[in-house]
């Protein structure tokens, strides 16, 4: 059997206002051929189908879309959905009748029966080119702090609950096993050992005090398919991934091997993987390319770049740009002098950063300004804590703040 696991679409998501249609279009193309190309058995889908809870009929069309595709060109092919923290579990459960019909699985949120977790309706069976089963998949959503079980212990109680709830699908899937098929694990969760990306990825279950264990996940394991972090890891052995997100979902991911992950399984383990890149279909530009510079230095950078013939409208093609530039005070005339350098070049200005020299005496702090769409809500929560209260807020008003958060996220418009 042969599967591909990616993760982290974030359709609908715009970089500094910025639409991404085009670059999600390419990929899902790219990955619609990767899928009929290799073969595959099975596509694993871990999480982050969407950038907000409430995603325009835009993103909509582009996800159903390309199930409909899928199954056009792959028809025996059985595809695994999970929701993640940036999905709407009900937005994502609620056509599960029809796409169950098609053969797409997906579990957007935690299954209950009268109260109760419902561990077998968060399984899901894979088959092999033969048709025969192959594996079974514990497909468990992002876990938010509501759906942990209560669990008594000297531990963190969010851990053990998440732990609870992996026990409760596993057990599960090994009682429906047979003997040669390959138990498999989903998550959408961010684990110890991990690296973060500097800007897309939200703190998750209260914050990284509740950043899990990789021992979630027993040695019986084939294969843990994971979903939040963008940058594409092995974490603790090489059966356990993140694949990471398909395109860069802010600057600074410009540099991550942006890819999916294909394994192999025979008798019920994993024998083979392999990690192919995604083609990147618009370029993430930063000028100066490391350290910030001079606005002069800057500007004559900017000048050197390709120009191109008036008229080229294709705007969605053109790289992205972030400028950086350092200052000794703030410059009224610096968005007015960049864009001037551009002028006649193929390239969307994406963001200025400016870097402030002074020493916070009479000037801003030193560093780069932070921009209020560059902080997650968390952040901003804890600075205006801080700022009004002298003191960082307690672990359990973190907690409050987050299941609040999570409430707000998941209500309807």
């Amino acid at each position: 059997m042969r599967l591909i696991h990616t993760s982290d679409w974030h359709l609908g998501h715009s970089l500094h206002r910025h639409s991404r249609h085009r670059e999600h279009e390419a990929f899902l193309d790219w990955l619609l051929d990767e899928l009929e190309t290799r073969a595959a058995d099975a596509l694993l889908i871990a999480g982050d189908i969407f950038d907000t809870v409430n995603p325009s009929a835009q993103a909509q069309r582009q996800w159903y879309r390309f199930l409909a595709r899928a199954r056009r060109r792959c028809p025996a092919l059985d595809i695994v959905v999970i929701g993640g923290n940036h999905d709407s579990a009900a937005r994502l459960d609620a056509p599960t009748p029809l796409l169950a019909e098609l053969d797409v699985h997906v579990v957007g949120g935690v299954r209950r029966a009268d109260g109760d977790l419902e561990p077998t309706a968060m399984l899901a069976r894979l088959t092999d080119a033969d048709g025969q089963p192959a594996a079974m998949v514990a497909a468990v959503p992002f876990l938010r702090l509501a759906d942990l079980p209560r669990v008594e212990t000297e531990g963190d109680p969010a851990v053990e609950g998440v732990r609870a709830v992996y026990d409760r699908v596993l057990d599960a899937a090994r009682a429906q096993m047979g003997p040669h098929e390959a138990l498999i694990a989903m998550g959408h969760c961010y684990l110890t050992g991990t690296t973060l990306s500097e800007l897309s990825e939200r703190k998750v279950l209260g914050g990284n005090q509740h950043a899990l264990p990789v021992d979630l996940f027993p040695a019986d394991v084939a294969y843990v398919a994971l979903g939040h972090l963008h940058l594409a890891q092995a974490v603790g052995a090489e059966h356990i991934r993140y694949c990471g997100s398909p395109i860069p979902l802010s600057l600074p991911e410009r540099t991550y091997p942006h890819q999916i992950v294909v394994a192999d399984f025979d008798g019920g383990k994993m024998i083979t993987f392999e990690s192919v890149r995604v083609p990147r279909t618009v370029d993430l530009l930063r000028v100066p390319a490391s350290e910030a510079a001079e606005i002069d230095d800057v500007v004559a950078q900017l000048e050197a770049l390709d120009a191109i013939e008036a008229g080229d409208d294709d705007r969605e093609r053109w790289p992205f740009l972030e400028v950086h530039v350092r200052l000794p005070r703030p410059e009224p005339t610096l968005r007015a002098r960049v864009e001037q350098a551009l002028i006649g070049r193929r390239i969307r200005l994406a963001r200025i950063q400016p870097h402030y020299t002074g020493t916070g005496a009479t000037l801003g702090p030193e560093g780069p300004a932070q921009e209020l769409g560059d902080l997650a809500p968390a952040q901003v929560f804890e600075q205006a804590w801080a700022a009004r209260y002298d003191e960082p807020p307690s672990e359990q008003t973190l907690q409050d703040f987050h299941t609040l958060l999570d409430r707000v996220r998941q209500a309807d418009p």
